[in-house]
């Protein structure tokens, strides 16, 4: 997509000031990647504890973030890496902050009428994402950001996760017990045409995830425009098997 068509769209997550480019060099460990910043090497932080698979190639480009605490030993955070001609966003904060404000805006249909939001709340042995509050009730929601397409599907997880799986079962309990609940997955990345569980990497989350559709789980998958100066909402995105031409079967 254009820049400035991407930029015409309501901001969800502006990216702070004084983010700095560079290039990808190594990942030590799960949050510990050096990146080259004109020529010097830089450590920084990455929230992301998945495997970025097919992201962190050498010399790929990266955006990282200034940290607003000087004393943080890591003085800056992994946020976008390049591939082809387009951002992917891996901060895996951005996506309840995206929820967040939409809700806030207004432009998450799914949530409309809900009058209050609540973050990181806990009900049974789960802490979720959100909880909103309306006279019709309540609803929680699990955000996950999603980052790895292959041939247009885009897939989560992209290591196994058995927090997912935790999820994904305790919303299936919310469900059954008369709760309206959700998973809102954000790809943060353009090139994807539907949205499937990643049997190949997880099956056991991927089993979880078409029985939690089957329970009544809601599933929103949203595509997020990806830019140096911030994060969009985009298009909604179907799952596998709902849209005519897609990928794959579908729900066993």
């Amino acid at each position: 997509m254009d820049p400035k068509t991407i930029q015409r769209a309501p901001l969800m997550v502006p990216m702070p000031p004084h983010c700095i480019a560079g290039r990808f060099k190594q990942r030590r460990n799960r949050f510990l990647v050096e990146i080259d910043h004109k020529g010097e090497s830089l450590w920084v932080h990455t929230n992301n504890s998945g495997s970025m698979l097919g992201l962190l190639r050498p010399e790929a480009p990266v955006l990282v973030s200034p940290s607003p605490n000087k004393n943080r030993k890591l003085s800056h955070t992994l946020e976008m890496v390049g591939i082809q001609d387009f951002w992917v966003g891996v901060n895996t904060s951005v996506p309840n902050r995206v929820l967040h404000e939409a809700w806030r805006q207004g432009v998450l249909p799914q949530a409309n009428g809900y009058e209050q939001f609540q973050s990181e709340r806990k009900v049974l042995k789960s802490r979720f994402d959100a909880l909103l509050r309306g006279s019709q009730g309540t609803l929680w929601v699990e955000s996950k950001n999603v980052t790895l397409v292959e041939d247009e599907v885009a897939y989560f997880p992209d290591a196994v996760t058995t927090r997912g799986q935790k999820h994904l079962q305790e919303l299936m309990a919310l469900k059954s017990a008369g709760r309206r609940c959700a998973c809102f997955y954000l790809i943060q990345r353009p090139d994807a045409s539907c949205f499937a569980p990643a049997d190949f990497i997880d099956p056991v989350f991927a089993d979880l995830f078409w029985q939690a559709v089957a329970a009544g789980v809601e599933m929103w998958v949203y595509e997020a425009l990806v830019h140096p100066d911030g994060i969009r909402l985009g298009r909604t995105v179907p799952l596998r098997g709902t849209v005519h031409g897609s990928h794959g079967t579908g729900p066993p």
